[in-house]
């Protein structure tokens, strides 16, 4: 790679933290954010004058050592506990305001984009698009990670790496006119010509401090592709173990533990490798940085020693150019003690990057999406609606559907035909959809696989609603109409209903949810295949009850025949024909109601 690949990469990685970072100094928080920012600057800036002052003191201390200068000595350990005091006040100070300006930072940053990722269904949509190019192709992997972890890492590594960096140009601005004064000129003779390197200790100082950098890039490069990858690996071996836990029962009925340990040991077998590739490559920077540490520590008396011992320089004047070369190679050689972590805060970079674009690109697609929803109608309707797969195959199309209230109708169909993704058009949340959607007011959607909140029973029943909206005697008449009697005095007790409840249960709370909030309408996507035929029929004679009662109307999918007696009309879902534009038709008949 030329060095101008090289530039115009380190640009564009600049850019990617400044769009990043951005946002927030812009914020309804930006005057807090740049006060504390300015704060923290100015108490870099107050640090490094005390460094200079220490630089000073060093002179006359030694000084006073060498010509046993009792009142001096005695002066100078005064003026030392002035600065010492001064010096961790700063510490303190520094310390506190920037992990308070990460703090909200990332608390800023975190709520921004959980709120972009909850918007608009973008934490379905972008799942979705793993199983097809329509979405934009791949979505980032574990959404969960980038905002929980690299959100953390890089507010931390931004404030912490900026910062580092500004004190040591301030340092190295501070500290090379005072180096450069104290070393005085180096004299030779080449080719019979007299030469004269004025300021020798600094160009000493630049050329010791460019080579270490420069080779401490070629050792150190590896690690930001292995912290890359390492972070995916990590969240990829968590996420395993979360899903196992999730479908515990399932996994535990199938005596599918081999298998799941296995995929585990794979998942945690490529962690430690690649942490293994990491900690080989971390290791053979050390080796190098060791080594230029410590040689730094001796480099500035090897340089020093002709002019100490010649009587050129006084004790007091080695020891100011030993601290002053220490501050100039120190502030050189930032880039070199903190590789390691430039390395994460990249990887961390390009992780929220890729997250931010999908994220973007979603917002642009929903605001451009091609199907168009009137919410609030009397009467469900679409109009040429047509349904794609994520992969962008036509599944159905030129679909113009009608449900007045009062009627009922069931959806019929094989699998894979389209129903549930029928419904998720309707609900609004498939992005896949083309053409005009009617939705009307007050409706609500029993999935299949319904979702709890983990605490207590209330709480979960309620959901989204908080419980408080509810009086007790309501919660608990709900619970007996969906056939679940056993659970209404439990109604504070704390569990994992995902866990706890069989399937049937967990369907029959939710269809308890619908039987609490009574709304006019109800489109419901399997809601009760999971039970017996007596309680089947039980529950959706309440949810008949309930729609009829409220003037609204029922929608489901069903394949059993006993469902469709609660129905008078069905929607059935059939193959299309050779040549056909979409893999299935609708066909609309009428069916002898209950």
């Amino acid at each position: 790679m030329t060095l101008q690949e090289r530039f115009r990469l380190a640009r564009a990685q600049a850019r990617k933290i400044w769009a990043l970072s951005l946002p927030y100094f812009q914020s309804e928080e930006k005057w807090r954010a740049r006060g504390l920012l300015a704060a923290i600057v100015l108490l870099n800036l107050a640090g490094v004058w005390l460094l200079v002052q220490y630089n000073d003191w060093y002179r006359v201390f030694y000084d006073a050592l060498e010509k046993r200068d009792q009142a001096v000595f005695w002066q100078q350990l005064g003026r030392f506990t002035i600065l010492a005091f001064g010096m961790i006040i700063l510490a303190v100070y520094r310390f506190y305001l920037t992990q308070l300006l990460q703090m909200r930072w990332r608390a800023w940053m975190t709520g921004t984009y959980l709120r972009r990722w909850m918007a608009d269904h973008a934490f379905y949509r972008m799942e979705l698009a793993r199983y097809g190019q329509a979405e934009g192709g791949t979505p980032p992997d574990n959404p969960d990670q980038r905002i929980q972890e690299d959100l953390n890492l890089f507010t931390t590594y931004t404030v912490s790496l900026t910062m580092g960096a500004f004190n040591a140009f301030v340092t190295l601005v501070s500290f090379v006119g005072i180096l450069w004064g104290l070393s005085g000129a180096f004299a030779f003779d080449l080719g019979g010509r007299h030469v004269e390197i004025p300021g020798f200790m600094v160009w000493m100082a630049v050329l010791y401090c460019l080579a270490g950098s420069l080779i401490t890039h070629l050792i150190g490069r590896p690690q930001i592709g292995l912290n890359f990858r390492q972070q995916r690996l990590e969240a990829d071996f968590r996420h395993h173990m979360v899903r196992v836990r999730e479908y515990s029962e399932a996994i535990a009925l199938d005596r599918g533990e081999p298998v799941e340990r296995a995929q585990l040991d794979t998942r945690f077998g490529k962690v430690l490798a690649n942490y293994l590739d990491l900690i080989r490559a971390q290791k053979r920077l050390i080796w190098f940085s060791s080594f230029f540490g410590q040689a730094a520590v001796i480099f500035p008396f090897l340089v020093s020693a002709p002019r100490f011992f010649s009587g050129a320089l006084q004790l007091g004047d080695l020891m100011q150019i030993s601290s002053a070369f220490e501050r100039v190679q120190n502030a050189l050689a930032w880039f070199v003690e903190n590789y390691q972590e430039l390395a994460v805060w990249r990887a961390t970079t390009d992780r929220l990057t890729s997250f931010e674009a999908h994220l973007a690109a979603h917002a642009a697609r929903s605001e451009g999406r091609q199907a168009r929803y009137t919410q609030g109608g009397n009467a469900l309707a679409t109009q040429d609606l047509a349904l794609a797969l994520p992969d962008g195959s036509r599944l159905l199309s030129g679909l113009d559907l009608q449900v007045q209230p009062g009627e009922r109708v069931l959806v019929k169909g094989p699998s894979g035909s389209g129903k549930s993704t029928l419904l998720r058009a309707i609900a609004g949340i498939w992005p896949h959809a083309s053409g005009d959607v009617t939705q009307p007011a007050d409706a609500m959607f029993i999935p299949q696989r319904p979702y709890f909140p983990d605490g207590p029973l209330r709480d979960a029943l309620a959901y989204p609603k908080p419980a408080s909206d509810y009086r007790d005697d309501d919660l608990r008449a709900a619970l007996r109409d969906a056939q679940l009697p056993q659970l209404q005095d439990s109604l504070d007790r704390q569990d994992a209903w995902s866990q706890k409840l069989s399937g049937g249960e967990q369907q029959r709370l939710a269809v308890a949810r619908v039987l609490l909030k009574k709304p006019r309408w109800v489109l419901a996507d399997e809601a009760t295949s999971a039970l017996d035929e007596a309680a089947e029929q039980a529950v959706y004679g309440k949810l008949v009850a309930q729609v009829q009662a409220a003037g609204g109307a029922l929608l489901s999918i069903a394949h059993r025949p006993a469902v469709a007696a609660f129905h008078d009309r069905s929607w059935q879902l059939v193959p299309a024909a050779d040549g056909a534009a979409a893999r299935f038709t609708l066909e609309q008949a009428p069916l002898q109601p209950r």
